[in-house]
């Protein structure tokens, strides 16, 4: 998954995710359905920390970063949601964070899901 962290996210917001990412019934099923969690696949998340999720390209040319939190505050929210994604079981494999890394893909079927903390509560 690709973690971007705003600059009002706080702890509350790590965790609330971490538990929905566990949980979202996105896993195929016997009848093919998304109807299993991650819990449930048995599955393991890559989290690869991405601040432009959080670019604003609806004026001019070059996209507005200025949503984004601040390192310090990105990494803190970061590492709070890798442990608390650990703590609720999956195996959890990060990138590095701030780094520029080369991250391959595979899609298995035509789902992407954005989820935005500010909308969970």
């Amino acid at each position: 998954m690709l973690l971007g962290v705003a600059r009002e996210d706080g702890g509350a917001d790590a965790e609330s995710l971490a538990k929905k990412i566990v949980e979202l019934r996105v896993f195929r099923d016997e009848q093919g359905a998304m109807n299993r969690s991650l819990a449930e696949a048995r599955g393991a998340v890559l989290v690869v920390s991405q601040f432009t999720l959080l670019g604003d390209a609806r004026r001019g040319r070059r996209p507005s970063f200025s949503a984004a939190a601040a390192p310090e505050h990105g990494r803190a929210l970061y590492e709070r949601f890798v442990a608390a994604l650990r703590a609720l079981g999956p195996r959890v494999e990060t990138g590095a964070f701030g780094a520029t890394m080369s991250v391959a893909s595979v899609n298995d079927g035509p789902v992407t899901i954005l989820i935005d903390t500010t909308k969970l509560f």
